[in-house]
């Protein structure tokens, strides 16, 4: 699956509308077409199939890169970026799991886009937490909302206000809005591709989804926390406390703190960890089997 087998954006005027053309070209798989192709390349490594499963998931990593151009770098250079994330949820999609592998695989091109974009912008060179990463993608949309499209400092109640609905401290807010303000000036000049140019307010756009694509996420999500949820009950109680220190916390315990905390090695941990989520794996595939075999014969 190399990125040179797939089309690419080129340089100069209409180089976007004709990838845009060139991909259109690749069918869009019905649900059993993609199970079949997925076995085949999980089981058996068939690069054609991966290449299929690739190809007809392109419209999709060029819809969620669209929402990135505001950040001012070259379009093609965040598609192919996303790309790259499509690439790795391909190969390490399990479609045995129930799900589409555009619900799985947007989260891998979300996150390769997005590191893409923390790596080029100058003014994100510190610690990226999680909470910052969350700041710094969301900032401007909650601007946008808010009507603070304007340079300098927020007003105190919309400083308030972001900070409470992405859950950072208003500090924070008040800090990135003014690297991200320092940085770049609505009305300043952007050049996003060979014959693109115009302003930073002009790439603004609402990238928030859709009630209906929120509200498919929120119950997909939902879905999986309860199966996650139901699977750790395989394990009892020390793999558990590993598991979710080591796996679900956002800042994973130390081998060496778990070690002095059970009184055990450092070794004996990981090999805890690594069962734990053997277990909760085997135990997560068994349920989204058994709701997908329940959801065929609802259909049947």
């Amino acid at each position: 699956m190399a990125r040179n087998n797939l089309p690419s954006i080129t340089a100069g005027e209409g180089g976007l509308n004709r990838y845009l053309d060139e991909i259109r070209k690749f069918p869009m798989l019905e649900p059993q077409q993609e199970y079949m192709l997925a076995k085949r390349y999980a089981e058996h490594g068939d690069r054609d199939a991966a290449h299929k499963l690739v190809t007809s998931h392109l419209r999709l990593v060029a819809k969620i890169a669209m929402g990135y151009r505001g950040y001012g770098l070259p379009i093609g250079e965040v598609v192919s970026e996303g790309n790259v994330g499509l690439m790795q949820a391909v190969k390490k999609f399990d479609p045995e799991r129930g799900f589409r592998l555009a619900t799985y695989a947007m989260w891998w091109i979300k996150a390769s886009i997005q590191e893409y974009i923390l790596r080029s912008w100058s003014l994100v060179k510190m610690g990226t937490t999680a909470n910052q990463k969350r700041l710094f993608f969301n900032l401007r949309r909650l601007k946008g909302k808010l009507q603070a499209v304007e340079d300098g400092d927020l007003r105190p109640d919309q400083v308030k206000e972001i900070a409470t609905t992405l859950k950072v401290s208003e500090e924070e807010v008040v800090s990135m809005n003014r690297r991200l303000s320092g940085d770049a000036s609505l009305n300043a000049p952007i050049r996003a591709t060979e014959g693109e140019s115009g302003q930073w307010q002009d790439w603004l756009v609402d990238d928030s989804e859709t009630q209906e694509q929120v509200l498919v996420e929120q119950d997909e999500l939902d879905t999986r926390r309860r199966m996650l949820s139901k699977a750790m009950g395989v394990l009892n109680e020390r793999e558990r406390r590993i598991f979710e220190a080591r796996r679900l916390a956002e800042e994973p315990v130390t081998l060496e703190e778990l070690s002095s905390e059970f009184d055990i090695s450092r070794e004996r941990v990981r090999q805890i960890e690594v069962r734990a989520f053997e277990k909760v794996q085997e135990a997560v595939r068994k349920e989204a089997l058994a709701q997908a075999q329940a959801l065929r014969v609802v259909d049947a």
